[in-house]
């Protein structure tokens, strides 16, 4: 075994290095300065929102499990908010954001969606308390 060894050690001395092989895959460029951008990744692009209540209603069914079922009042304010901006006149999705976003304590965010809300509804059963809530919280600050 030991001649074995000592025989593979004279044929590795004896060969020259193997050259590196250049990757083949690559095109060769007439500017190598020039690159091409990279590839937009789908997940970093803006979500795009048209009319479409259906989609609607299924996040605000998922934002009343949060609501209702888990207490997750974020979970519940974000599902609320897409169902607004797939559909910007449903009052009830307006109603549910503004009561998720009191629950957190945001009143800008609540009262926001409050006012829209009375806005789409202005005669709906509970629109005078709303006000009258709108009314106890402090005014919005103007920017």
């Amino acid at each position: 075994m030991g001649a074995l060894c000592s025989a593979a050690i004279a044929l590795a001395q004896q060969q020259p290095p193997a050259k590196p092989q250049q990757d083949q895959k690559k095109p060769p460029t007439a500017n190598p300065a020039v690159q091409e951008p990279p590839e937009e990744d789908e997940a970093l692009k803006p979500e795009e929102f048209s009319l479409n209540p259906l989609e609607a209603q299924k996040n605000i069914t998922a934002g009343d499990y949060y609501f209702k079922t888990k207490k997750n009042y974020h979970a519940a304010a974000r599902r609320y908010l897409r169902a607004t901006k797939w559909d910007p006149g449903s009052a009830e999705a307006f109603l549910k954001l503004g009561e998720s976003e009191e629950k957190l304590n945001d009143h800008a965010a609540a009262r926001d969606a409050y006012e829209k809300y009375l806005e789409l509804a202005p005669a709906a059963k509970n629109a005078e308390a709303i006000r009258k809530k709108l009314d106890k919280w402090p005014a919005a600050k103007k920017s």
